[in-house]
């Protein structure tokens, strides 16, 4: 059974950090590409970051460029968001899901994932 289970999450002061945590029970998680989204209160799910099986290929979306960042560690099946200089605007429950297919680019759409967790909240007060 596949299981992704997020960790991390909290409130935070405006510039703070947080670092979220997913931990993957999945058989083919070497080979599968990673990914966090995103869902603010009455918005959809935004796509964050993801990163691919062998962690070459790292997209982000713009809002998060230089301010997050994503890694794996594929020994120990988890991958990692580390959030620096966190704005309100980041206030959301952060989902960690995993690719759909294996050994290809990470996508940006929540389509292309198959696996999700259940969420963190991270809340960023002014």
């Amino acid at each position: 059974q596949v299981q992704l289970v997020e960790s991390g999450g909290g409130l935070v002061q405006a510039g703070g950090s947080l670092r979220l945590s997913c931990a993957a029970s999945i058989r083919t998680f070497a080979i599968n590409g990673m990914g966090w989204f995103r869902q603010a209160p009455g918005k959809e799910r935004e796509f964050v970051a993801a990163i691919s099986w062998n962690g070459v290929s790292i997209r982000y979306a713009d809002s998060v460029k230089g301010r997050f960042t994503i890694s794996r560690d594929n020994a120990k099946n988890t991958v990692t968001l580390q959030m620096n200089s966190l704005e309100p605007e980041d206030t959301a429950v952060y989902y960690c899901t995993a690719d759909a297919n294996p050994f290809r680019r990470p996508g940006i759409s929540d389509d292309e994932y198959e696996h999700w967790g259940q969420g963190t909240q991270v809340t960023v007060s002014s």
